[in-house]
């Protein structure tokens, strides 16, 4: 396929501006370009041919069956979208005078007071742009409080070694020495690990539960409260929270501060860059400490972000809580938990799970035995998986379990859709054993086969080069 600029024609061109109707000021010279943008020139029938051409080269939700484990790929209805577009909301400007916002701020506090009862957490703030910015600012939340009692000895994160990547590069973001724990046999954290690692050089803990490998930990009680006592403090990374929403809450767990992936559990868009939403939460006494928009009361904190963050992504977070209430939050956790486990059970006796025990929202198939048996990699698997019209799931993650996939269906999938996924695994795992080579080679259905991996992380173009 081209690039959209190896399409442009001199001199072609679309009018889908209406003509001027006010006096037109050109701007200072010394603020004018002195050359024209490289545009591309194209007819709107081409710039239409051009991003529907691109659509078709797209997998997503709406295009078939997602599992993309730890990512929480649901279906978004489309009721969040068209409250969203609301001119009401989209019209606004984030230094408009107080009074033209009443609107916006109300969806802020409104969601603010939802997400604290869900979370546990007694304030909240929306200002970080996604996930990992919420990690930051969650840890930053952690340092703040260590810094105002002048306990600035406290230099340690301690991290799982199942953890999420973006763990570990957050806390040494925020200049904290990052000590990873191993797990037990169970998967889950390893208290006599814990209990080694633990001290007066403590700052927190970093963890999400359920788990990297969607185990809920039993031990979770304990584990904060080993950290409170060695005067630390507990993070919850909120990227598993589909499992548990509406049924326990972090804050009940012990954890002090949490971040939300708004754009994951709450049903707006996720994938493609953005945007993202990571609101994070908080007990009482790391309150002050929270960013605020200009648009909320507490004007005048440390800014992580500008104005209100991304405030449409809120919108729909919003519409999705209204529309499901109290007893749709729960039941939407318990199904993606039902699903999983359901998904678990019709795959097992080809592909094992890694921890044969019940899951929550996400389980991990370990393929280790399987490529002993046939040469047949974990990629090689996700690779055919594309020739059936199904995305991967996520590949080679966590790093605990070799040959790792890691799959969560989610709640929006049918029993139909799982029968048929479970279905597809057994003619894989059987055409593993009957024809590897073929399976080497997959996908060989798709646009595009296997691209070289390393060499595009390694090399990457980024950017159009004109001839």
């Amino acid at each position: 396929m081209k690039l959209i600029f190896e399409k442009s024609a001199s001199g072609r061109k679309c009018s889908i501006l209406p003509k001027c109707d006010v006096e037109t000021v050109e701007l200072p010279k010394e603020l004018r370009r002195e050359v024209k943008p490289a545009l591309p020139e194209m007819s709107e029938t081409d710039i239409s041919r051009h991003y529907t051409e691109l659509n078709h080269r797209v997998h997503g939700v709406n295009c078939g069956f997602y599992p993309l484990g730890s990512c929480t790929m649901k279906y978004n209805p489309r009721i969040d979208e068209e409250m969203a577009a609301l001119p009401g909301f989209t019209a606004i400007h984030p230094l408009a005078p107080k009074h033209t916002t009443e609107g916006c701020r109300e969806v802020l506090d409104t969601i603010r007071k939802y997400l604290c009862e869900v979370t546990g957490m007694a304030d909240m703030t929306f200002q970080p742009s996604a996930g990992a910015h919420g990690e930051f600012t969650g840890v930053l939340l952690i340092k703040q409080y260590h810094d105002s009692r002048g306990d600035t000895k406290r230099k340690k994160i301690i991290v799982p070694d199942s953890a999420h990547g973006t763990n570990p590069a957050t806390a040494a973001m925020c200049g904290y020495d990052v000590v990873n724990i191993a797990s037990a046999p169970n998967g889950c954290v390893d208290l006599e690990a814990l209990k080694a690692v633990l001290g007066d050089d403590t700052a927190g803990l970093m963890l999400t539960n359920p788990n990297t490998v969607g185990i809920f930990d039993e031990n979770i009680l304990e584990i904060t409260r080993l950290v409170h006592e060695a005067g630390g403090l507990c993070y919850y990374d909120g990227a598993n929270l589909n499992a548990v929403m509406g049924v326990v809450r972090p804050g009940d767990m012990g954890f002090d501060c949490i971040h939300m992936n708004l754009h994951k559990t709450f049903a707006t868009p996720h994938g493609g860059g953005g945007p993202g939403a990571g609101a994070v939460g908080c007990k009482d006494f790391l309150a002050k400490f929270l960013p605020h928009s200009a648009m909320m009361e507490g004007e005048g904190h440390i800014q992580v972000r500008g104005f209100a963050g991304n405030f449409l992504v809120v919108v729909k977070a919003l519409t999705y809580i209204m529309t499901l209430g109290r007893e749709g939050i729960p039941e939407a956790a318990k199904n993606a938990v039902l699903n999983a486990n359901y998904l678990m059970r019709r795959i097992q006796g080809t592909f094992e799970p890694a921890f044969d025990r019940i899951c929550m929202h996400e389980f991990v198939l370990d393929l280790s035995g399987f490529k002993k048996e046939t040469g047949v990699t974990a990629l090689d698997v996700a690779k055919s998986l594309i020739d059936y019209g199904m995305h991967p799931p996520t590949m080679y993650f966590p790093m605990i379990v070799h040959e790792a996939l890691m799959l969560e269906p989610t709640e929006t999938e049918s029993k139909d859709t799982l029968d048929w996924a479970a279905e597809v695994y057994r003619k894989l795992y059987e055409l593993g054993h009957t024809d590897p080579e073929y399976m080497h080679g997959a996908p060989h259905n798709a646009q595009i086969g296997r691209p070289d991996e390393v060499k595009a992380a390694r090399n990457p173009i980024v950017r159009y080069t004109r001839a």
